[in-house]
């Protein structure tokens, strides 16, 4: 303890003078404590003192007896190099009769395979002289096993003597058998009986020499195969466009001719299957030569027949060698573009897509199984497509043309045929110039799609851009215009747009359409970047169309706009001329009120019932968001307003409010209701608010500046309660301020304010 401690403990022990009493006993508790610790602590100290004793002892003992056991192991090891030594000396002629007996060995085998070998040389030697083919392929099989065993003996003489005549004898084998197929084709498999079986024996010796010879012995074969066909088709009858079809024609009959006699040939030579391949080569070159060396520009039909059926026929060799499996019938899928159906007709579509696909799947197995079950190459991974009908895409250009003018001619010609109507049980609301249209685009894509997958779709889906935006322009003009020029400014029509019952029909109409065709040009292109060729995939894109339409659609609804606005004009009109400074009473809504729900009760069930909802929220927000202000700003537009006036103008805003109000209930469609009624309330709002105002000056008559400061004051009175945190103490002052100024002028019944 340190001073202040011990102190702290003493008084707390003896805090009064009476407890002093206890100091002696206290002392001798401690004193008798202080001797037990002494007493403890001695023991502790003996104790320890034993302890090192005992433990320098047991040290002692491990030191020693480590030594001996390093003594022991040292022994051990010596022990066993001395029994190591006398194990290799006592083995050591045993070793060295190891050796020899297993070099013996080797040199006896070594020996009896190079008799074998020896004799299995001159044996083929023998055959090959004789052209035993069958003998001479397992034979040379025997050979080249021996000759695998003498690799590493190379060098010897004897072995270096052995591999040239066998290499020599090897060449003798492929003479004889090039110069026996020499013979195939000329007519002397019939005349010799077994010209055939000597031809299919030599292909095991084929297969028994390097790959090389084989890959060397089919392209000779299928060089002089095509031969023939070079010198028929490079003639100037025959190289001609509108004969490719024959090409075709001449190499399948080859096929189906000699289809018996190829047999000689092990089906994993695949011997049709790289006859065709070179076909292809070869009758791709002479074809491009053709549409190259042309003078005139070609004939479509020709070019469209000739390529038609090369691609015809390369879906015949991929079909028959077995490419990359069947191919998917995109006509389906092409289809389903710009479809209106349900969904139970959509799934059970899918289903029977689906059914004709497993099934087409299922026949082109069978067919191999059984038909051209020596012909087929199951997996042989070549891909035919594209492999001749690729020279035809820098010259279809003309084919294109050709397309856009034929849709360009359809499209003016359904736009013509447009009755602007539609038939009465429609479910989609659309012109049918769309739908006909896109069926158009459909069957051009169809057409196209069958024939190229590359730059010509490309160039066609750039037509079908075109052809669609021009469908678009004629859209936009079908709209109704307004008053433009000098006559229409002067008379006021300046920017009026008069349309009857029908033209608003028409315009929903025009509205449906775009929309329809701004969806369906977005599955057209996602159809086309799923069939064209993944490196033109990327430039397949139908944003400014659908721009376009997205255009005619804005474009319509404010035309839409504009046309119920100027059936307004009369009404407003009305408005202006109701003597409000004299009316003695007020009583129910006034007639131009009558005239407007008359006008919105005649056209909002119509659209509502044409247009989508998306499209109708939109229409009754540009009409809420323009007759609001108007009915707003006509109010200024009226001659002197009397109490009783200014009350039945307020009755009429109220009544106009609720007529609005009423507008999707009308038009069926309540979807957008709650947002709709929002924005009604908020527009007409100010109006309200301007009449209330007026209301409270009791007997005044105000002139149109009055009026105007009135309605500054309505105004930043709504702008202080929407801006509450903003602008609170900006709107704050100016509203009390011009508060203080009418309630100056309200004592003067004859002041006009100016």
């Amino acid at each position: 303890m340190d001073k202040s401690s011990a102190l702290e403990y003493i008084n707390q022990m003896f805090p009064t003078e009476a407890s002093l009493s206890g100091v002696e006993p206290l002392m001798q508790k401690i004193h008798g404590e202080i001797r037990r610790v002494d007493a403890s602590i001695l023991s502790a100290v003996r104790q320890q003192s034993n302890s090192g004793t005992k433990a320098k002892e047991d040290l002692a003992d491990a030191t020693r007896a480590v030594e001996e056991l390093s003594y022991k192991i040292q022994e051990i090891k010596s022990k066993a190099e001395q029994s190591e030594a006398m194990v290799q000396e006592i083995c050591r002629d045993i070793k060295k009769l190891d050796f020899a007996k297993k070099n013996i060995t080797t040199t006896i085998t070594a020996l009896h395979r190079l008799t074998m070998l020896v004799s299995a040389v001159e044996q083929l030697q023998v055959m090959a002289s004789k052209r035993q083919y069958k003998e001479a392929a397992a034979q040379l099989e025997a050979v080249n096993q021996l000759c695998n065993h003498f690799e590493a003996y190379r060098d010897v003489p004897k072995i270096t003597e052995l591999r040239e005549k066998l290499h020599n004898i090897k060449q003798i084998l492929k003479s004889h058998v090039f110069s026996d197929f020499s013979s195939l084709g000329t007519g002397k498999e019939t005349e010799e009986t077994n010209l055939l079986q000597q031809l299919s024996d030599s292909c095991l010796v084929v297969d028994a020499l390097e790959p090389s010879v084989r890959e060397e012995l089919v392209n000779n074969f299928c060089s002089r195969e095509l031969t023939s066909y070079e010198q028929i088709f490079e003639g100037a009858e025959l190289a001609k466009l509108d004969k490719t079809e024959r090409r075709y024609a001449w190499i399948k009959r080859r096929i189906r001719t000699n289809e018996e006699i190829w047999k000689i040939f092990p089906a994993s030579w695949h011997v049709p299957y790289r006859l065709c391949i070179q076909f292809c080569k070869q009758t791709r070159k002479q074809v491009e030569s053709i549409l190259v060396n042309m003078k005139e520009k070609p004939v479509v039909a020709i070019l469209l027949l000739a390529l038609q059926r090369t691609v015809e026929f390369e879906k015949e060799l991929e079909n028959k060698f077995g490419g990359d499996g069947p191919t998917r019938d995109i006509g389906d899928d092409i289809e389903e573009i710009g479809t209106w159906e349900n969904n139970s007709q959509n799934i059970s579509k899918i289903r029977k897509k689906y059914e004709k696909k497993f099934a087409a799947s299922q026949e082109p197995g069978e067919d191999v199984k059984t038909g051209d079950k020596d012909l087929s190459v199951t997996g042989a991974g070549f891909n035919f497509r594209g492999m001749i009908s690729s020279c035809f895409e820098p010259h279809l250009t003309p084919y294109i043309e050709l397309e856009e003018k034929t849709l360009m001619d359809d499209l003016e010609k359904v736009v013509q045929e447009e009755t602007w109507d539609i038939e009465d049980g429609s479910q989609n609301n659309v012109l049918s110039s769309s739908t006909q249209l896109f069926s158009n685009i459909k069957k051009s894509l169809k057409r196209c799609s069958a024939l190229s997958k590359n730059q010509t779709l490309f160039n066609l889906f750039k037509v079908f851009q075109r052809v669609l935006k021009a469908y678009a322009t004629k859209l936009f003009g079908k709209l109704p215009k307004g008053g433009t020029g000098i006559v229409a400014a002067a008379t006021g029509m300046d920017g009026q747009i008069k349309v009857s019952e029908r033209d608003e029909r028409v315009i929903c109409y025009i509205v449906n359409s775009a929309e329809y065709c701004h969806k369906t040009s977005g599955e057209l292109a996602e159809k086309v970047s799923e069939i064209i060729d993944q490196h033109y995939a990327d430039g397949v894109d139908m944003s400014e169309v659908q721009d376009e339409f997205s255009a005619v659609i804005t474009k319509a609804l404010v035309t839409l706009v504009l046309g119920i606005e100027t059936k307004f004009d009369t009404e407003m009109a009305v408005m202006t001329r109701v003597p409000w400074s004299t009316l003695e009473s007020v009583g129910d809504q006034s007639g131009y009120v009558n005239g407007i729900n008359t006008i919105l009760s005649g056209s909002i069930p119509v659209l509502g019932n044409l247009l989508t909802p998306v499209y109708f929220q939109f229409f009754l927000d540009k009409l809420a968001s323009s007759l609001g202000p108007r009915f707003y700003a006509n109010i200024f537009r009226c001659k002197q307003l009397s109490e009783t006036g200014a009350q039945q103008m307020l009755l009429d805003t109220q009544a106009m409010k609720t007529i609005l109000l009423e507008i999707p209930s009308l038009a069926r469609q309540t979807s957008t209701a709650a947002s709709y009624s929002k924005f009604v309330s908020r527009e007409m709002s100010r109006a309200e608010a301007l009449l209330n105002f007026s209301h409270r000056f009791s007997g005044r008559h105000f002139s149109h500046p009055s009026i105007f400061l009135i309605s500054l004051l309505s105004s930043l009175s709504l702008v202080g309660r929407e801006n509450e945190r903003k602008n609170n103490n900006l709107c704050f002052c100016l509203f009390f301020s011009l508060s203080l100024f009418f309630f100056y002028f309200q004592f003067d019944s004859t002041l006009k304010i100016k």
